[in-house]
């Protein structure tokens, strides 16, 4: 079986602050930017993965959410605690560097976990978690 991970979807609360998140500060390219309904939807990836795509997508755009549904995942976002992904990059003291400049809320600066791994972590613009690990 061949399997590869196609795309992922993260919330956003300002398509335009995620806009400017994933592409001017982790560089990742735009590969498709559709509005509809009064709601907007953003794919992002890095340029030399084009098979690999994040869509940054409203968090109210499943019709079958109810209003208190839709009232937990903003309360849940607001908290950062709603969704989370997990990058790599092997210069992860350059990424950070890159993204406290950019005005990233710091959650972890770099750290070597007793579980093995170094890595950072910070919050995009609508609060998801973003997890940083170094490459060895």
């Amino acid at each position: 079986m061949d399997i590869t991970i196609h795309q992922t979807f993260l919330p956003h609360t300002d398509p335009d602050a995620s806009l400017a998140f994933y592409r001017d500060t982790l560089g990742f390219e735009v590969r498709n930017d559709v509005g509809y309904g009064g709601m907007r939807w953003i794919t992002v990836g890095p340029a030399d993965q084009p098979s690999t795509s994040i869509v940054l997508e409203p968090p109210a755009a499943d019709p079958g959410l109810t209003e208190e549904e839709r009232r937990t995942i903003a309360e849940m976002m607001a908290k950062g605690s709603y969704v989370r992904i997990v990058l790599a990059t092997a210069d992860l003291d350059g990424a950070f560097a890159r993204l406290e400049a950019s005005g990233a809320e710091v959650v972890q600066e770099p750290t070597e976990q007793p579980y093995g791994i170094r890595d950072c972590a910070f919050r995009d613009p609508a609060g998801n978690l973003i997890r940083i690990n170094e490459l060895r």
